[in-house]
């Protein structure tokens, strides 16, 4: 017969028991001893999948004390039952459902114009909210330096700038180029307006008209596509038409995203 060995180690020094939590799917937790954040998408014997919200995918095993969930240390388990498919926000990340949104960030991002910031918020809302990021407009970027100034961006509290027609010799590269902070990020798309980044596929069309220079873009749109001069219900009619980052065009998805992981760098504080 086995002899029985107590365990003279002091209560002291002996690691505290840490609850026992069910990787169920959408799960967010963090990896003890890394950076690497996402949500369970699968659960095997001993193994546990997480994605983060850029999609990527990586194992981990289910090690005791292996796992931070709300910043406390976890054990997980593997649930009773098979994960579902998780559920996705429309920019395509991984939801959270029942999350609270985050204390706003003392960094923001700016955007030309209002249809610019509605159409941030439609597909990235969910995510932004998570991240505590607050986007806001600039009705043009003529005076872009010195809003900059007037923010007074630092390492804590860093600006990303989403510009409208940012292409070689135009007025808004020119513009950009004068601000030089490393704590400002200023990205752009190379379309005349925001419409331009919805497929012409989500709205039932072969392509965006070409309007010739001289004339107001929306203006032309409209009469090209027969749509009522009222510039104001056909963004209306475009942004309706938007359910999910599949109706946009890669060079807007590839900027936004640029974007919100510059204000959220790990070591930016919250406000």
């Amino acid at each position: 017969m086995r002899e029985y060995s107590p365990d003279l180690t002091p209560q002291w020094k002996r690691p505290k028991p840490v609850p026992e939590v069910p990787a169920d799917t959408d799960l967010v937790v963090e990896v003890a001893g890394t950076d690497f954040c996402g949500a369970v998408v699968a659960c095997e014997a001993g193994t546990v999948t997480l994605e983060d919200r850029f999609g990527k995918r990586r194992v981990f095993p289910l090690e005791p004390r292996g796992f931070l969930l709300e910043g406390a240390v976890v054990t997980l388990t593997r649930p009773s039952r098979a994960p579902a498919a998780p559920l996705r926000t429309a920019s395509g990340s991984v939801a959270v459902p029942g999350a609270r949104a985050r204390v706003a960030r003392a960094g923001r991002i700016y955007v030309e114009g209002r249809h610019d910031a509605e159409l941030v918020e439609r597909v990235w809302g969910d995510d932004l909210r998570i991240e505590g990021v607050v986007v806001e407009y600039l009705e043009g970027v003529d005076d872009l330096p010195a809003v900059v100034a007037d923010f007074a961006p630092t390492a804590d509290a860093r600006l990303g700038v989403l510009v409208d027609h940012l292409v070689p010799g135009s007025k808004e590269s020119r513009i950009a180029a004068s601000v030089t902070s490393s704590d400002v990020l200023i990205v752009g798309h190379p379309y005349v307006d925001v419409w331009q980044a919805v497929k012409p596929s989500a709205l039932g069309i072969a392509a965006w008209p070409v309007i010739p220079p001289g004339q107001d873009w929306k203006t032309g749109v409209c009469r090209a596509l027969g749509w009522p001069e009222n510039t104001g219900a056909a963004w209306q009619h475009v942004l309706s038409r938007v359910r999910s980052y599949k109706d946009l065009e890669p060079v807007l998805l590839g900027r936004v995203e640029e974007l919100i992981d510059f204000v959220t760098a790990q070591g930016v504080s919250a406000k």
